[in-house]
């Protein structure tokens, strides 16, 4: 493990791209972020960065349209992915954006970890699933992020992550899951841990593998 710490309350915006073609060179370590476009992902990045204003933040899903390059360190980047499912966007849009997700997924190389956002409320969807077992078949690791477990009581927030925990053994893969809040920051800490590792561990082996998000 490198010496050096990491600090995601580091990151600065590089860049927006509508794909593949026009971001970073594929080198060093990506630490991406997908999710469904209602599960909260540009909170839980500001969050995570701490940051208020890093990442776009709209009461109106699906406002990530492009791959958001944000770098904490050098050759060390947070990605934040598209929104895929919900977004009432036009079909034309909505194919585009899922065209970049999955582009991005099937060939970067230097994507070293996988963070899947879900709505607590509404966890293991088929897209959700899809990217998930995609993620497990090519070793990637995964940490499943439930997001606005501020919704539920504590009772309800623990039976959620044990189901959750449930399904995704099956797997057999390199999954951690945590509850998380973006309001009242709960599983900032593990999660920033679990990240920050990852960005640390160099050996770990990139994908190559198709991966289709379709609606």
């Amino acid at each position: 493990m490198s010496s050096t710490a990491i600090h995601l309350t580091k990151a600065t915006f590089t860049i927006s791209a509508p794909d593949i073609r026009r971001l970073p060179a594929d080198s060093g370590i990506e630490v991406a972020f997908a999710g469904r476009s209602n599960a909260g992902k540009s909170s839980a990045l500001n969050t995570l960065t701490n940051q208020r204003g890093l990442a776009r933040t709209s009461k109106t899903p699906g406002r990530t349209q492009l791959i958001n390059i944000f770098e904490i360190a050098e050759n060390k980047r947070l990605v934040d992915l598209p929104g895929y499912g919900f977004a009432k966007v036009p079909m034309e849009m909505k194919k585009k954006w899922q065209k970049a997700l999955g582009e991005y997924l099937e060939k970067r190389e230097c994507l070293k970890g996988l963070v899947v956002l879900m709505d607590i409320r509404h966890p293991l969807k088929d897209l959700d699933m899809d990217l998930i077992k995609w993620a497990a078949e090519g070793d990637l690791p995964i940490l499943a992020l439930l997001t606005k477990s501020d919704k539920l009581s504590q009772g309800k927030v623990s039976a959620q992550v044990l189901a959750v925990k449930k399904q995704l053994a099956d797997l057999n893969a390199n999954i951690k899951v945590q509850a998380f809040s973006s309001l009242k920051r709960t599983g900032s800490d593990q999660a920033n841990a679990v990240i920050c590792d990852w960005f640390h561990d160099e050996n770990i082996e990139p994908l190559n593998e198709e991966v289709i998000i379709e609606e």
